[in-house]
């Protein structure tokens, strides 16, 4: 469970998520470039469609997230774009809600962005083999990132919340091994075919 439901988070959570995630759009915007926006909007669908996926497991449930993907293709785009991806699942489908919209993009949408960006001089050089085992680690580490984010902002908004969270965190490691794969062969592949996609020579 990536998306944290509204009714879940205490208000200081609630508020404290909402500002930085203000905060991150609004640093986030000003670094995205007009022709940036298709593939920005391209990698927000993919998100879109693939978090509400959800595959039961034990009891919780598991989604893919991407945002390690995300952030090794579009960078700090990665903020928006999983912005405007939860906005439209809150609308249309109720997933997650608006009142834990803040948490929910600072959760799946940062750590993503940041190791990607960390990650960045190691996925511009080296054999295309070697970009994709960066970026399998980029998911894979976001993913755990993510799970911990998730675990915090349920711990600090109610500890009764400790049992089950640190069970549901338990869930995420089939999750990150699954998007360790889908990152890596992805990232291998566009290093191949389309090497500017991730800042290197063609």
């Amino acid at each position: 469970m990536a998306h944290i439901p509204d009714g879940l988070l205490s208000l200081p959570v609630t508020l404290a998520g909402g500002v930085l995630a203000a905060a991150a759009l609004a640093a986030t915007a000003r670094r995205l470039h007009e022709d940036e926006l298709p593939r920005v909007a391209v990698m927000a669908a993919v998100f879109f469609v693939a978090s509400l996926v959800s595959v039961p497991m034990g009891p919780t449930s598991i989604h893919l997230i991407l945002s390690g993907l995300m952030g090794v293709i579009i960078g700090w785009a990665t903020v928006p774009a999983v912005f405007v991806g939860l906005v439209l699942q809150a609308a249309f489908f109720g997933f997650g809600g608006f009142a834990a919209l803040g948490v929910n993009t600072v959760n799946i949408a940062m750590p993503g962005a940041v190791l990607a960006a960390l990650a960045a001089p190691l996925l511009r050089r080296g054999t295309p083999l070697r970009a994709g085992l960066v970026a399998a680690a980029v998911g894979a580490l976001s993913v755990a990132a993510t799970g911990l984010l998730v675990m915090a902002a349920l711990w600090a908004s109610d500890q009764a919340y400790a049992l089950s969270a640190s069970v549901m965190l338990l869930s995420y490691v089939p999750l990150a091994l699954a998007e360790a794969v889908l990152s890596g062969v992805a990232v291998t592949f566009l290093a191949r075919v389309k090497p500017e996609l991730l800042g290197r020579k063609p």
